[in-house]
Parts: structure tokens; sequence; C-alpha cells
């Protein structure tokens, strides 16, 4: 498989990274279940809420997700470009992700100002740690527990693996290009992931977001970059084993009743790079134009759906926090809309914006069709 030009930009990517972004949309979506499963659990059996419960794993495949995808558009240019290069993307990445994530910040401000205004209880939205929401550096080890938009935290880990990823790149050129090695460390990273959360006495992913997330994420952005150079390296490049060995290792691990850290990080590189190569009913599925729409717009679901939610709730839903088939399609179609709507007239123009004005004495970049 030849490398794919990134220094052409188009309006939709390759196939195998349209069907990542329409993997990212359907993960969102995951996470959106994931948060409201509770107030469904008056008209789902209990084996599908024990299901979503699990939803927060698609975080770890955002994570994994943003690696490859950062290595596949920035490696070969920042490797080349320098500090100004580096630069460069520190700017595109904080356009990307800085506007939209002020927006949402400033409704939960609003919304806490509502409730003090109204002597209602305020819970969750500590005025002392609203700094670090802004800067973006909230779960860096600097608070207790999640507040605010608790989202926000996984965007503020990403934030902090963008930082590094000129580093990254710079440690990676001895592995460009060579598969097996990049197969050998991503081994030992995730060996080190399992012995960080087992020393601890942490048996889940979700855990100790607040201490524990920052390394989730760097731990998975770093699984990601790797599984990019497997898939860049591969000469005969196959899907089935490397999906044989996500479900032989699922299986395995569950029969023999390994945590969860154990189990799921090697499935979602392993299943990921097989999704890469696929050519069949998935990959196609993922590819069609409504999924990559989902992934287009899932920045903005992903990133709102918590306070919309929120404000749902206080509109419509009684006491008992159930809100029905008919709440569920209200909820999620208002979502959908939302998502579309904050795409298109707030992420991509301030995006557009800020880029439009990147520093001067910065190198310029390839445009990116997969961002």
């Amino acid at each position: 498989m030849s490398e794919p030009n990134i220094n052409t930009p188009s309006e939709r990517g390759p196939r195998h990274l349209d069907a990542l972004t329409g993997l990212r949309g359907i993960a969102a979506w995951l996470v959106v279940l994931y948060h409201i499963r509770l107030s469904l659990v008056s008209i789902l059996p209990p084996g599908v809420i024990a299901v979503l419960a699990r939803g927060y794993l698609a975080v770890d495949l955002f994570f994994v997700l943003s690696g490859f995808v950062m290595w596949y558009n920035y490696a070969a240019p920042l490797a080349s470009g320098g500090p100004r290069a580096a630069a460069r993307f520190l700017w595109r990445r904080m356009a990307r992700i800085w506007p939209l994530h002020l927006l949402i910040l400033g409704g939960f401000v609003l919304f806490r100002a509502a409730l003090t205004v109204s002597g209602r209880p305020v819970e969750g939205l500590p005025l002392a740690e609203l700094p670090l929401q802004v800067l973006l550096i909230q779960n860096w080890g600097f608070t207790h527990e999640l507040a605010w938009n608790h989202p926000a935290w996984s965007i503020s880990t990403e934030f902090a693996a963008y930082l590094v990823f000129p580093a990254i790149v710079a440690a990676g050129q001895p592995i460009m290009g060579r598969g097996r090695l990049a197969i050998a460390i991503a081994a030992l990273l995730l060996a080190g992931e399992y012995a960080l959360f087992t020393h601890r006495s942490l048996r889940t992913l979700g855990a100790d977001i607040p201490t524990m997330g920052l390394w989730r994420c760097l731990v998975g952005f770093m699984l990601g970059t790797l599984a990019c150079v497997i898939w860049q390296a591969a000469r005969s490049p196959r899907a089935w084993p490397w999906a044989l060995f996500a479900a032989g290792w699922i299986a395995l691990g569950s029969v023999a009743g390994w945590p969860e850290t154990a189990i799921v990080p090697p499935a979602i590189v392993t299943a990921m790079l097989a999704l890469t190569y696929a050519k069949g009913p998935l990959a196609r599925f993922l590819s069609s134009r409504a999924a990559v729409w989902l992934g287009e717009v899932s920045y903005s679901t992903y990133l709102a759906h918590a306070f919309l939610f929120l404000v749902f709730k206080l509109l419509f839903v009684d006491a008992s926090l159930q809100i029905g088939w008919a709440g569920l399609a209200a909820y999620l179609l208002l979502l959908l809309i939302a998502s579309w709507t904050l795409y298109r007239l707030i992420e991509k123009p301030a995006q557009r914006w800020l880029n439009a004005r990147t520093p001067g004495w910065t190198r310029p970049l390839p445009a990116s069709p997969a961002e």
C-alpha cells in the first residue's frame, strides 16, 4: 500500500481515513449514551444498560484514533520543519479545540449564574477551578474530581498530548518504516499501562480520572502513533490477522478473568488496525456519507451533549429523571441539530479565523484532509 499524500487537501480523505472518521462519530454517540444511561433504565433492559455502562471506553478509542491521525498528517512535516513547524502545529490544534470548548464552558458559567441568582444550590461548578478549565489544564493532576463540563477532561489530556507530540515525532524517527519495532514498543507501552493501573489497584480504565486520565490519554495517543507506523510499514496489508488477534484477546481475557486494563487497550489498537486494512461491509458502513458526517460533527457532539442534557432534564424531565422513548428521541434529535449547528456556525468558522491569523514566524504545514 502506497503512503497517502498528506500535502494535497481534499474534501474527503482516502477510504481508510473516512472509516476512521466514521468510527469517531459512532464512538462519540457511545459516550453520549453512556452519560444518559441512568435516565433510560425504565425503557431498556438491564443487559443493554450494562453494555452502555462501558461506553466510557470509547474515549480510549478517541485517544488511539487521535494519535493515528496526528502521525498520519503531521509526522513528516514536523520531522523536517523544526521548532517553527511545531509552533504552527500547536497553533492549529488550539484553533481546532479551544473555541468550542470556551463556548460550552461559557454556557456552564451562565448556568451557574442562573442557579446563584435563583437561590438554588450550586454543585460541581467551583469558581476556583474555572481558570484551569479555561486553559484546558484541568485534568493535569491539579484537581481531585471532575467539574464543569465533565467530558472536557479528555480534551484537556489531548491538549497535553499535542504539546508533547513534536517530541514524540523527534524520538520516533528511528522507527519510521519499521513495523516490527513499532509492534515491540507498543507491547511495552501496553504492559506499562497495565502495570500502572495494577500498581494503583485499579481494574477499569475509567477509574480515578483526575489522576489517571492524563496517563490513559498519553499512552493511548502514543499507541495510535505506533499503529500508524505499523500501518504505513505494511507491505502486504491484511485485516484478518489483526481482527483475529483482537477477537482472540478479548475471548481469552474474558475467560481468564483479566481486568479491563489488560483486555481493552490491546483490543482497541488491533481492531483499529484491522479496520484500516478492511474493505468489507463494516469498513464500507463507516466510510458512508452518514457515518463520516457523524464523525465530522463528533467534536461538537462530544463537548455539547452533557450541557444540553442538563438543560433538557431541567426543562422536560420530572423527579424520576427517566426520559422515556419520546424524550430519548427528542434529546437525540436536539443533539444532532446542535452538533451540526455548532460545527457549521462556531467550530469551523472559528478554526478558519484563527488559522488565518497564525503567527507569520511559524513554518507552514500542509492542509490536512483528515482532521
